[in-house]
């Protein structure tokens, strides 16, 4: 009897370190791919800011909702004036994103 709870206690150890190991592979490949094309966050859907590490449905749609209220991020740093992005999560973010200038009322009359 103690072989066999021996047995399943080993089993069952050893899936859980195979389910962490393939959850911690999915984040390095999304990050990869994230890298290879910064995230513009002046023009990102919400869904292509939660592809971003650490940005749930709900941040990400805080951010749209800071672009739209500020007419455009000017820098990514005003990431960090959006509600829950502190500056440990701006630090993680920063090289993933980028900003190109929101177009002003005289741009688009030109």
């Amino acid at each position: 009897m103690r072989m066999m709870m021996a047995a399943l206690l080993v089993l069952s150890l050893g899936l859980t370190v195979d389910a962490a190991q393939q959850r911690g592979r999915a984040p390095a490949a999304a990050a990869a791919v994230d890298a290879a094309a910064p995230v513009n966050l002046n023009t990102a859907t919400a869904a292509q800011l939660e592809a971003l590490p650490g940005v749930g449905p709900a941040l990400a749609q805080r951010i749209v909702d800071y672009r739209q209220q500020s007419g455009g991020f000017k820098k990514i740093e005003e990431l960090m004036n959006v509600r829950g992005i502190g500056e440990a999560s701006f630090l993680k973010l920063k090289a993933l994103v980028t900003v190109t200038p929101p177009k002003t009322d005289r741009a688009a009359t030109q």
